[in-house]
């Protein structure tokens, strides 16, 4: 029996939901956030960060952790997380570890070796406001890792150049590469969604958000006495917000922008945790992940 396992899915799935129903129904549950955004103290309206209400009692970790003015990586929210797994075995307790950002899942179950930083030629490329040139770029010097990102995905374009570059080795090149799919430590269950019902679950979460405020905590987020990292910046919905707020981009069109990249990003989500053929699937349906809960405890093994 594993004392650890995994929730993975798009966005607006239902996974946080979810992981509480999941952790009180077995008992002795602490949940892990594996969410590269909701590391970041201030962002929890537009990160949909569960609240007190919503963690129902159920100890949460790495959530609102880190200033939005400081850039978080992959690296260090290994080093976190496998810290805070160190602290939950020590308490006789299950670790659910819970998220959308696939690398960040990998990293940590996988246990990656995360290439070094090169912050002189990061601040080279993050000058260039053309990803789609760099994207170019990085196809020259390294054509498997381009094949393997968007163009437009600024953030993996960038790492890879810096890397590349930095190293002299192709990014590819470092550790068994993300193809490769070693036995697991512990299981991992996925929440699968058909895009028409996740399109309309995400348009209808922003419509919450904004009831909510999330537009007077982005006005917050502005206000804070340093700037944002550009990692914090690029967060779904932000964004869009901050164009708004910024720029004097219209709010309706901000919104409707937001769901848009967001939906874009929901079916990479979708096709990036499709690769993986370790992860046992359940499928969510109008009702929502909550029938999902004695199938997942049994995927899980507890």
């Amino acid at each position: 029996m594993s004392e650890v396992g995994v929730l993975i899915g798009p966005t607006a799935s239902g996974k946080s939901a979810l992981a509480v129903a999941v952790a009180h129904a077995v008992g002795g549950v602490e949940i892990v956030s594996m969410d590269s955004m909701a590391v970041y103290r201030g962002m929890d309206i537009g990160t949909a960060t569960p609240t007190t209400d919503e963690r129902a009692g159920v100890p949460h970790h790495l959530l609102d952790v880190v200033d939005p003015w400081c850039d978080h990586t992959v690296a260090d929210h290994q080093a976190m997380v496998n810290d805070v797994l160190e602290s939950i075995a020590a308490r006789g307790h299950r670790a659910l570890l819970v998220g959308g950002t696939g690398l960040y899942v990998r990293a940590v179950v996988d246990r990656l070796t995360i290439p070094a930083r090169y912050p002189e030629v990061r601040a080279e490329l993050e000058a260039d406001p053309d990803t789609e040139g760099l994207h170019r770029r990085l196809s020259a010097l390294d054509p498997l890792a381009a094949s393997r990102m968007e163009p437009g995905n600024r953030r993996r374009v960038v790492r890879a150049l810096e890397v590349t570059i930095g190293s002299g080795v192709p990014f590819s090149a470092h550790g068994p590469g993300l193809g490769e799919h070693a036995p697991l430590a512990w299981p991992i269950v996925g929440l699968d969604v058909e895009r028409p019902l996740l399109d309309r679950r995400i348009a209808a979460r922003y419509e919450a958000q904004m009831a909510a405020g999330f537009l007077d905590e982005v006005r917050a987020l502005v206000a804070l006495p340093q700037p944002l990292s550009q990692t914090a910046r690029q967060a779904l919905g932000y964004r869009e917000l901050l164009g708004h707020v910024e720029h004097g981009l219209p709010l309706d069109v901000a919104v409707a922008d937001a769901v848009t990249r967001t939906r874009r990003f929901a079916r990479r989500q979708q096709r990036w945790f499709r690769r993986d053929p370790r992860i046992e699937w359940m499928s969510v349906g109008e009702t929502g992940s909550a029938p999902l809960v004695p199938g997942v405890v049994g995927a899980l093994g507890w």
